[in-house]
């Protein structure tokens, strides 16, 4: 039992991508992959590279409100997603 248990674990580690939190479905962009990136409403391949690529040169974002200082995402394109991101725990 103790080895089905490991082993759903495991395939759920490969299935859930990092970024996202499994229980509420919300998106870290501090830590997610361009690919999960893409899972906000508005962001295709281009904005969701564009934000991995400003987080690597600006640092992490304090806030959700900080995503429009990339460009091509705009208040709106936030605060459509707003319930869905995050910028992960204050330390």
């Amino acid at each position: 039992m103790k080895r089905v248990i490991a082993l759903l674990f495991a395939a759920l580690m490969v299935v859930l991508p990092m970024g996202v939190c499994a229980e509420s479905g919300q998106i870290n962009i501090n830590i997610a992959t361009a690919e999960e990136l893409q899972m906000i409403d508005g962001v295709g391949e281009v904005k969701a590279a564009a934000i991995v690529a400003d987080r690597d040169a600006n640092g992490a974002f304090a806030s959700v409100d900080e995503l429009t200082r990339v460009k091509g995402i705009g208040h709106r394109t936030v605060d459509n997603n707003r319930a869905r991101l995050t910028v992960g725990e204050s330390p």
